[in-house]
C-alpha cells in the first residue's frame, strides 16, 4: 500500500489574509492497494482506496502523464507525444471523485479501451488521487502589512498504469556495479539497461558468498520504455556495511502474477 503524501503548495495572498487554518486531519491519510496497475487484453481491475484517518475526506482521481528519468525519478510531460495521448485516452475508470468514510474502503474500477487499429506496445499513464481540502469556515479578514503567504498543503499519490498489447519482449542487463556512498554510509551502485518494447518491474539484490540473505536490495525498481539505462544506488544492510567491499553476485529478478522471474544476473567485486 501506499501512504498520501504531500505534492506541494504556498499560495502568496497580498495585504488581506484569512486566518491560516490546518488542513482536516483526514486529507492525508489515504491508502491506496495496489500501486501499480498491468491491464493485458480487455480484463480490468480494481483499486481500493481507505481512508485512515479519524474525518470524511474527499480524493478527486484524474489521469496525469509522467516521464521517467535515468535517475528513476519521475517529471510531469508538458507535450505529450502520440504513444502517451494514446494512454491516456485508452483508459477508462470510476467513480472519479470520492468521499470515504473513516475507517472505510472504496473501489476504483479501472480498464483500458484500445481504439481499432492501434498498434502493439507498451502504453503508460498515471492515475493521481488527489486530496480535496474541506470547506473553511468563514472568517474576518485579518489586515497584513506588505505580502503574506498561507501554506495551503495539498495531498496527492500517483500510481502507474500499464497497458500491454501484445506479444511484448525485455532484456535487462546490469553494469557499472561500484561500492560508493549514500548519505555517509556504505552503498552499491549500478546501471540497469533496458532493451525491447515494454517495460520491466521487479527487485535488485546484492549477495555476498556464504551469506543467505542480500546485503543490499532495492525493491519495486522499474525501468519504463522511455530509457534505456536507470541508475540505481542501493543502501548496504549495516549488518554487513565492514564487510561490503569483496566478490558479489547482483541480480534483477522481475515481479509477476505468477512468481518472480530471473531477468538478469552479474558477479563482480565491490573496491
Amino acid at each position: 500500500m501506499t501512504l498520501l503524501k504531500p505534492l506541494a503548495a504556498a499560495i502568496a495572498l497580498p495585504l488581506a489574509l484569512f486566518a491560516p487554518t490546518p488542513a482536516g486531519a483526514g486529507v492525508g491519510d489515504l491508502l491506496v492497494a495496489p500501486t501499480r496497475i498491468v491491464l493485458n487484453g480487455s480484463r480490468g481491475a480494481e483499486i481500493v482506496l481507505s481512508n485512515i484517518g479519524d474525518d470524511v475526506a474527499t480524493y478527486r482521481i484524474s489521469v496525469e502523464l509522467r516521464r521517467m528519468k535515468e535517475d528513476g525519478s519521475l517529471e510531469d510531460v508538458a507535450a505529450a507525444d502520440d504513444r502517451e495521448k494514446a494512454a491516456q485516452a485508452m483508459i477508462l475508470y470510476a467513480p472519479r471523485r470520492v468521499t470515504i468514510a473513516p475507517n472505510e474502503p472504496q473501489t476504483i474500477r479501472i480498464a483500458a479501451r484500445a481504439p481499432h487499429g492501434i498498434a502493439d506496445g507498451e502504453y503508460r499513464a498515471h492515475l493521481l488521487f488527489r486530496a480535496v481540502p474541506p470547506p473553511r469556515p468563514v472568517t474576518a479578514p485579518r489586515e497584513v502589512k506588505g505580502i503574506a503567504f498561507e501554506l495551503i498543503p495539498i495531498y496527492g499519490v500517483t500510481i502507474p498504469v500499464v497497458i500491454r498489447m501484445g506479444n511484448l519482449q525485455a532484456k535487462v542487463g546490469i553494469a557499472n556495479v561500484q561500492l560508493t556512498s549514500q548519505s555517509g554510509k556504505p552503498a552499491v551502485s549500478l546501471d540497469l539497461t533496458r532493451a525491447g518494447d515494454r517495460s520491466v518491474f521487479g527487485d535488485v539484490r546484492v549477495f555476498k558468498s556464504g551469506v543467505k540473505d542480500p546485503i543490499a536490495v532495492q525493491r519495486g525498481v522499474a525501468v519504463y520504455t522511455e530509457i534505456g539505462t536507470r541508475h540505481v544506488v542501493i543502501p548496504v544492510n549495516p549488518d554487513f556495511a565492514a564487510s561490503a567491499a569483496g566478490p558479489v553476485t547482483v541480480d534483477f529478478v522481475e515481479t509477476t502474477d505468477t512468481g518472480p522471474v530471473p531477468m538478469a544476473e552479474t558477479k563482480t567485486v565491490l573496491r
